[in-house]
């Protein structure tokens, strides 16, 4: 099954956070917080203004973006749990500096 988000809505998969701290201390399921970070699946067409045209979203499909704790909703499709939001729930676009593309 493929989904199609409509209008200014933005399909997300969220990037699991680290299971040790920099200084090695391993931190249990039931003290993890959800990450705020993810990748964007899918984006739908834009939003429309007052004069009916549509407004092209900032996001794309495979960008890395910051979002708030709360945003969106959960749903699980073909048994991966993601997030539906609007992209003015999007905090940002994480992109990564030359150095880390180069290593990755």
């Amino acid at each position: 099954m493929t989904f199609r988000p409509l209008h200014d809505r933005v399909v997300i998969r969220r990037i699991e956070a680290e299971e040790k701290t920099k200084g090695g201390i391993i931190i249990p399921d039931t003290a993890k917080e959800k990450p705020q970070e993810g990748e964007v699946v899918a984006v739908g067409p834009g939003a429309r203004d007052e004069s009916g045209k549509v407004a092209a979203l900032d996001v794309k499909a495979g960008d890395r973006v910051l979002f708030g704790k709360w945003s969106g909703t959960e749903v699980r499709i073909d048994g991966q749990d993601l997030l539906i939001m609007k992209e003015s729930d999007i905090m940002g676009v994480i992109e990564q500096s030359a150095e880390a593309q180069q290593a990755a």
